[in-house]
């Protein structure tokens, strides 16, 4: 039998979560296969990948007819589907949840994409996805925007666990671990206990690249004169993703030998992971599993899509990298500023927030607007 080289990484200290969720893999007990035999540690969904489960699946079909008869509206006929693969999710995890003593066996939420930029909006709906879906072991999922983060602050402070996604650029990443210190600085402040809380920083890659290689394409199409400075573009294109994640990896050890951090780990709180996301590889000349065997590193948790998950079992070369080549990480950044190659990397981030974003409003009307549908074909005449 071969090896399965997911079950390597953990050595390492790196977790795997999977990007996926649906009623047929909980159903099909593939679920809980990949948790007990696969190396699979926790649950990442969002509204695209909710959109693919139920969009055309008649799995549904039955839930969706028992809340028309309910009179449920559309945006409460969504939550019922998806609270109940949540829950079934974080039950089938609730063992490693236990066994890891809470590190891990976790299942992310995404509050609607529609209110990132509401604070009090996203507080509200984290309360009560918390409260409605009723597990531990359940993170909601909240987007690193400026409204955002005090959202982040306010939920830690309340005791829920918190993905905090979408954050692409090391400044917002650093922002999101000090909205986790000072929300549990607010609890501990209040005498509640801090060691049940988990956090996780969702740090973004292939879109970084897939980003900055456009712009790198368009240049090269134009026309470079010099043949070292068409050199040092082509240098560039599929490194920055990487470059990127091992300086916020610098900027996470720096945060946890803080004097702020040791106070709280003095009292019991669990360091804030950095999560590694978008790790499946855009371009297909480049290494499908370079997302992940390029980042693997203590304290951390790469969340997989499913066939990037196969790819990685089959061959991916496991090792301790996050810490090599790290002052080669800062030179490749500090590079794009230079005016031969002049990428404005702030704008990049900026720019990848707000399509984030849409990138998951899209597929959330999409699947609101397909469920009408489906309502209106099992309604009863």
């Amino acid at each position: 039998m071969s090896t399965n080289h997911l079950l390597e990484i953990k050595q390492y200290g790196q977790s795997i979560w999977m990007d996926n969720l649906s009623r047929d893999i909980i159903q099909s007990g593939e679920l809980k296969d990949m948790v007990e035999n696969q190396g699979i540690s926790g649950i990442t969904s969002n509204p695209a990948i909710f959109e693919k489960a139920i969009a055309g699946n008649v799995i549904y079909d039955a839930d969706i007819e028992t809340a028309v008869r309910a009179n449920l509206p559309t945006d409460k006929i969504y939550e019922s589907l998806v609270f109940a693969d949540i829950r079934y999710a974080c039950d089938i995890l609730r063992p490693v949840y236990e066994a890891s003593n809470r590190l891990d066996g976790y299942v992310s939420i995404e509050v609607p994409p529609t209110i990132a930029h509401d604070t009090e909006a996203t507080i509200t709906e984290a309360r009560r996805y918390f409260q409605e879906i009723g597990r531990e072991n359940l993170m909601i999922k909240i987007p690193g925007t400026e409204p955002g983060l005090p959202a982040v602050e306010q939920v830690i402070a309340e005791g829920m666990n918190v993905n905090i996604t979408l954050l692409f650029s090391v400044e917002s990443y650093v922002n999101t671990a000090w909205a986790y210190i000072r929300g549990l600085e607010k609890r501990l402040a209040e005498g509640k206990d801090i060691s049940r809380i988990a956090s996780v920083a969702s740090f973004f890659l292939s879109r970084i690249d897939s980003n900055i290689d456009a712009k790198i394409d368009a240049k090269l199409k134009k026309g470079v004169d010099d043949i070292s400075v068409e050199a040092r573009l082509k240098a560039v294109k599929g490194k920055v993703a990487i470059a990127n994640a091992k300086i916020a990896y610098q900027e996470y050890k720096k945060i946890i030998e803080s004097d702020r951090w040791k106070a709280l780990a003095e009292k019991g709180a669990t360091v804030q992971r950095l999560l590694w996301a978008s790790t499946s590889t855009k371009d297909p000349s480049y290494n499908d599993v370079m997302y992940i065997e390029e980042l693997v590193g203590r304290d951390t948790v790469n969340t997989v899509p499913p066939a990037t998950i196969k790819a990685c079992a089959d061959h991916c070369n496991v090792g301790d990298r996050l810490e090599t080549d790290v002052d080669n990480a800062y030179t490749l950044i500090e590079n794009l500023k230079d005016p031969d190659i002049n990428i404005d990397l702030d704008a990049v981030m900026d720019e990848l927030l707000v399509d984030g974003i849409d990138k998951f409003i899209q597929p959330f009307q999409s699947l609101m607007n397909s469920l009408e549908d489906k309502i209106k074909v099992l309604s009863p005449v």
